[in-house]
Formats: C-alpha cells, structure tokens, sequence
C-alpha cells in the first residue's frame, strides 16, 4: 500500500505486481496502492498469438496470456485507490520503524540526478526513485535467505513465519488476524499451524491448573 495525496502515473515497467511503501502520514491522508493495469492483446487473433502459452487448463479459443503478445496494449503502472476503498494501518516494532526511516532517508541523496530522479516518494526505490519490480523483490529475498544460512522459501512464507512467532509470543489470533488483513479467522487458521512450543506450554498449563 503507498499514500499518496492523489492518483498518478508511475513509470512503466515489466509485468507483475510491485511491492512499495510509503513513509507514515497522517491517518487523514489518502492511501493509494500502487499496481499494474492487465495487458490487452492488440493483434487480431490473440488466441493463435499465444498458442505456445497455452496449457490444458486454457480451453478451447483461449485469449490469455496477453502479456506475451508483441502488440499487446496496457500494463501501465500508477496509483489506485484500494479494492473497496478500504485501508489498513499496521503497527510495526519500535525497532523497525526506525530502520524504515532511515532507509527512507538514505536514497535523499540520489536527488542530485536531477531530471533522473523519479519522485514518488517511496520507501523502497530502485537508485533513480522508480519503484521496485517484483523480479527485484524477489531476487533481494532470496539472497537475503543464503545470507541467513536457512532454507530456502517462497516470501510468501513469511506471513506464515509471522503468524507463528506472534502465536508463541501469545498474541491473541484475532489480533494475529488484524496484522495479516484477513477479513475472517478461518483465513488466518490457514497461515498457522500448532507449534511445538504452543503445544508445550498447553500442557504446562494444564498441568499447573490439575496438579498444583
């Protein structure tokens, strides 16, 4: 999610979706999402176009995967208001907030480019102030897993990872619920699972309520 005080347009960029952020603002201040409008197939038969795209699953007359297309029209990048016109406001550890502001601070610098710089006041910013791709994303999360010496995992991942460190720190699951955005409890079932530790501490408590 990203706020901005107005929807505008953002430099084009690859397919996929974008991860970005805004600094804090004020609760008062609009919040706009930033994302990537579907591609359109600009030929005359978009389903002989993509026949080498086409899986099973496609069907008969298949006219997707209009990414792939050489004519293809769309995919323009900008900021939109969110679906529902609904937001979120997340609560993050004192810690991180301030790493966030002093990322935030760090590209400042890169302003000196002049005509170059792309302000679209971002947190996460390629070196020119444009917003990162989701191929860039990607390949900072994996690196990010070797320099940590574990597994390696989707970022997806990660909201399970979360859900399973705030359970064992006892945070109540409604509340885990609110932090991962689903709008039901049975979503955020899917994301955990019953650790050793919650498992564990169950069974201290039982024990301490029947025998102590």
């Amino acid at each position: 999610m990203v706020g901005r005080p107005g929807p505008r347009a953002a430099p084009e960029r690859s397919a996929g979706p974008a991860l970005a952020a805004r600094r804090p603002r004020p609760s008062a201040d609009p919040v706009f999402q930033l994302r990537q409008e579907p591609y359109q197939h600009g030929c005359d038969q978009p389903a002989a176009c993509a026949e080498s795209r086409h899986r099973d699953r496609c069907g008969s007359g298949c006219t997707a995967h209009a990414r792939h297309c050489p004519q293809r029209r769309g995919g323009e990048w900008g900021f939109h208001e969110p679906k529902g016109g609904k937001t979120r406001t997340l609560v993050l550890p004192a810690p991180l907030a301030d790493q966030l502001v002093r990322h935030r601070a760090a590209p400042q610098a890169a302003r000196a480019v002049g005509p170059l710089w792309h302000d679209l006041d971002l947190v996460f910013t390629q070196p020119d102030g444009r917003h990162l791709g989701p191929e860039q994303d990607w390949r900072a999360w994996k690196d990010l897993l070797k320099v940590a010496g574990v597994r390696d995992a989707r970022l997806h991942d990660a909201r399970h990872t979360a859900a399973t460190l705030l359970l064992e720190q006892g945070v109540d699951i409604r509340v885990v619920q609110e932090i991962l955005g689903h709008s039901t409890l049975a979503m955020t079932k899917r994301y955990t699972h019953v650790t050793d530790t919650l498992a564990r501490q169950a069974a201290e408590r039982m024990g301490r309520a029947l025998w102590d």
